[in-house]
This record gives C-alpha cells, sequence and structure tokens, in this order.
C-alpha cells in the first residue's frame, strides 16, 4: 500500500486542522486505517483507527472528543478532523494501513504500510 499524507501545517492553539492519506495499489475497503503521531524526543503514540466500513472507530484518550477520523472508500483516502488543537498535539502524524476488514489495532506493530507523515505545530 502506497500511503501519501497531506494538511499538516502551523496553527494556534484552539485552532483545527484536516488531515488527509490518500492510498493507492490497493482495494482500500479491505484496509483498516490509522494514524499514529511522533513528537520530537518521545516515543510514537497512537491517535486513532477505523475499520474498513467506516463503522467502528477507536480513539486515543488524549484525543478523544477532539479528533474525528473517518474515510471514503471511493477516493480511498481517511481524513483526521483535529479541533480544539493543544500544544501537546504537535508531532508529525502518519497514517497506516493493515490488511483485514476488522483488524484494527492500537498498536503500531501490527500495521504493515505507513505513510511519510505530515507535520502539525501547534503554536501558544
Amino acid at each position: 500500500v502506497q500511503l501519501q499524507a497531506s494538511g499538516g501545517g502551523l496553527v494556534q492553539a484552539g485552532g483545527s486542522l484536516r488531515l488527509s492519506c490518500a492510498a493507492s495499489g490497493v482495494i482500500f475497503s479491505n484496509y483498516v486505517m490509522g494514524w499514529f503521531r511522533q513528537a520530537p524526543g518521545k516515543e510514537r503514540e497512537f491517535v486513532a483507527t477505523i475499520n474498513s466500513s467506516g463503522v467502528r472507530k477507536e480513539y486515543s484518550d488524549s484525543v478523544k472528543g477532539r479528533f474525528t477520523i473517518s474515510r471514503d472508500n471511493a477516493k480511498k483516502t481517511v481524513y483526521l478532523q483535529m479541533n480544539s488543537l493543544k500544544p501537546e498535539d504537535t508531532a508529525r502524524y502518519s497514517c497506516v494501513a493493515r490488511y483485514g476488514t476488522n483488524m484494527y489495532s492500537r498498536e503500531s506493530r501490527d500495521y504493515g504500510s505507513w505513510g511519510q507523515g505530515t507535520l502539525v505545530t501547534v503554536s501558544s
């Protein structure tokens, strides 16, 4: 799976951004998709995941209620709508894919395909 993320940038605290990740080379609807992030000097962290139909979603406690993951299987794209952004959300956000319609996971080792990431910077 080839994944291309976009939509990162600089935003003030309290603002919003929407990240997109376009997939190619696969039957997108066969894949669970997700987002992870890594801040400078910190370990990679699970953000959100969505099953192949888009019905089931999971979020980390740190973003629940502020971020929304969604997908458009016709466009082969997964999104991450980020609202009420905080400086601690500053990180490189990577989209991930895992084969299997309901094989969603919070573990980075379970995802075989990773995009290059897009940088999100939240100023205070």
